[in-house]
């Protein structure tokens, strides 16, 4: 059945190269001739010289592969399996925004040719493949759905930083529109799936299990968030409490924090919008987003008001930010929370310095507005640890001290260094 793609007769074509559609596209590369296809001829053009623009990937990753990387959607035409591996983010109003996906449906349909199958690696609600990819492939191609092409959805697993779960050792769900080409695609991912595959019964499944799959962290965070706020309110230590509670063997281990990134803070959107749309308000699902998007809001608030219990005149205030990514020890700025956090800060006219060792600069600026400094000052009121960076974690209280005022506060948002901080005053979630 791979026969084709094993001896590179047919070759594969992944559309997107970001932190999931590289290192698809490298691993399928020493199995299989792809094409690597990204509407970004700049971050082509790095990949091209062996380097990975999302930094998750080391050069030696790039050796061996029989990939060719392009923007140019003429050279993809050769290629008869496409992988779809584009962001589907939400908008300012928290709704699924379709338009890289469609748009990647569109630069497939233009490839498109009879016999020819699809696969939708980007995260969804359940139907999406069928309902709003399948009509953009069948206009912009001309061909009839499972009759000329197939379709199949194999979601994404990949986290970001994460040396130990990586691709191969994850594994795969799969999913097709007809028998013939589940088999086809569970074959081709088996040859570099590790872990194996799972087939599942059908593509709305597949979708359903990478939707749950984040929305279940996300509501499990959401309970250690709102204990948090409960637990201080009784002058108990969150991560003591958690502690002595992970003692038990089922006791399930989440911690409080800012939830971010482009699968926790995002994906239960998409089920609760397509939920909406047949007619059903989630309740459990709402309320853990609920808690979980006001957490800077709480952060924010436990500082301005140290500050204010020190008689300090906000306006003339200094708060130092470490770390302004999504999670420690990676580049993602994708649907961070610590922007908020900062704009928050800055709501109060308190004046705000963000630092991080990951983030691009120029990036970050683009995206929230927000200017990193590229050094760390001193005289600060505040110190907020956002971010658990690998960096940040060697320092100590005496290097703290030096940054800050007399009376500073040190807000550590994960508790990395809590019993670690004694003569600053020291608060954490």
């Amino acid at each position: 059945m791979i026969e084709k793609y094993l001896s590179k007769k047919e070759h594969i074509c992944v559309i997107g190269l970001g932190y999931v559609g590289l290192p698809v596209a490298l691993e399928f590369a020493r199995k299989y001739k792809v094409v690597g296809f990204d509407i970004n001829a700049e971050r082509v053009a790095m990949m091209k010289k062996g380097i990975d623009p999302s930094q998750e990937l080391d050069p030696s990753e790039f050796e061996g592969c029989d990939i060719t990387f392009t923007a140019d959607p003429e050279e993809i035409k050769n290629c008869t399996f496409f992988i779809v591996a584009v962001p589907t983010p939400i908008n300012e109003f928290k709704i699924p925004d379709l338009r890289p996906l469609l748009k990647a449906c569109e630069i497939v349909g233009g490839a498109l040719k009879k016999g020819d199958v699809a696969v939708f690696e980007s995260t969804v609600y359940p139907g999406c493949t069928e309902e709003d990819c399948v009509p953009v492939l069948e206009k912009t191609s001309g061909l009839k759905f499972n009759t000329d092409f197939k379709v199949g959805y194999s979601p994404e697993r990949i986290n970001p930083g994460d040396k130990k779960h990586t691709l191969k050792k994850i594994t795969k769900v799969v999913s097709g529109s007809d028998e013939p080409t589940l088999r086809l695609v569970s074959a081709l991912y088996g040859e570099i799936i590790e872990a194996g595959v799972h087939e599942a019964s059908s593509i709305k499944v597949a979708e359903a299990s990478k939707i749950i799959e984040n929305t279940q962290r996300d509501l499990n965070i959401a309970l250690m968030n709102e204990l948090s706020l409960i637990f201080k309110k009784m002058g108990i230590n969150t991560y003591e409490v958690l502690k002595a509670a992970g003692t038990k063997w089922n006791f399930l281990k989440f911690s409080p924090g800012l939830v971010g990134g482009h699968c926790i803070g995002v994906d239960p959107y998409y089920l609760t919008h397509k939920a909406m749309e047949l007619g059903y308000f989630p309740k459990v699902i709402t309320a853990g987003r609920n808690v979980n998007d006001a957490v800077h809001a709480q952060v924010a608030k436990e500082i301005v008001q140290y500050l204010i219990d020190q008689d300090k005149s906000l306006k003339h205030t200094k708060v130092l930010v470490m770390g302004v990514t999504f999670k420690e020890n990676v580049s993602d700025i994708r649907n961070s929370k610590v922007p908020e956090l900062i704009r928050e800060l800055h709501e109060f006219s308190i004046n705000v310095d963000a630092v991080d060792p990951f983030a691009d600069p120029e990036e970050f600026r683009e995206e929230y507005g927000i200017t990193l400094k590229a050094t760390i000052g001193e005289h600060y009121d505040a110190i907020v640890l956002a971010v658990n960076h690998r960096e940040y974690a060697a320092f100590d209280e005496d290097y703290f001290k030096s940054l800050m005022l007399p009376e500073g506060l040190f807000y550590d948002i994960k508790g990395i260094f809590r019993g670690k901080i004694n003569s600053l005053k020291y608060l954490s979630l």
